[in-house]
């Protein structure tokens, strides 16, 4: 079942970047970025109440509640990147650097959550990287 929410979510990432180059033609990546921020807000919390998920608020602890303040600034910061490089640049480079996010995670997640890491996982970095090479140079 990941599988099928990942390929999802490749689809709407996809679909996210042509939108919003299309969308932030002469609009302020800043401005453009929160009415981004705006709906999505809107439709997660949607989600949330359509599935009653709100009861869950309660019991979500400290560490926890550190971690997700900390992933949402990530994100705002990685937003608000996106579409200010977005506005100055191609989507067909931007999308790619923008992608190199994989080569990070897998790194971060072997030194920082002690995940396997192996050949595959070496080998797979490798290519990624030069295919992101090869698209934007």
């Amino acid at each position: 079942m990941w599988l099928f929410f990942a390929i999802g979510s490749a689809v709407f990432a996809a679909l996210t970047s042509i939108l919003a180059k299309i969308g932030i033609d002469g609009v302020n990546s800043t401005l453009a970025t929160a009415i981004r921020t705006f709906v999505v807000l809107i439709m997660a919390w949607g989600m949330v109440f359509l599935t009653h998920a709100q009861t869950g608020l309660g019991s979500i602890d400290r560490k926890s509640w550190l971690f997700l303040i900390l992933s949402g600034l990530a994100t705002g910061g990685s937003w608000l990147c996106y579409y200010r490089a977005l506005q100055i640049g191609e989507a067909s480079k931007v999308v790619p650097v923008d992608k190199m996010s994989t080569v990070l995670t897998l790194i971060l997640a072997f030194v920082l959550l002690h995940e396997p890491f192996n050949a595959k996982s070496l080998i797979g970095i490798i290519l990624l990287t030069a295919g992101t090479l090869v698209m934007v140079l």
